[in-house]
């Protein structure tokens, strides 16, 4: 199964090696056909703590770092 990769903007560093990614999507409202934006928040390891708050990063599926962190920053 391949991994999924999310694109999404880094909202915290405060961690070590750790950064907090908001991911955004959109979809239609079933009944409505109302475009709905739901953003979900993923922890995500950063092994130099080189991305700051504000900056666009994709994620990628990884085995568990810790109790939180599935997800590993794949790039800017």
């Amino acid at each position: 199964m391949p991994k999924r990769i999310l694109q999404g903007v880094v909202t915290s560093d405060a961690n070590a090696q750790t950064v907090t990614v908001s991911v955004e999507r959109r979809f239609k409202h079933p009944v409505m056909q109302k475009t709905i934006r739901k953003s979900k928040k993923y922890r995500a390891h950063d092994e130099n703590n080189t991305y700051k708050v504000g900056d666009a990063v994709r994620i990628i599926e990884c085995a568990p770092k810790s109790k939180t962190k599935r997800w590993e920053v794949l790039e800017a």
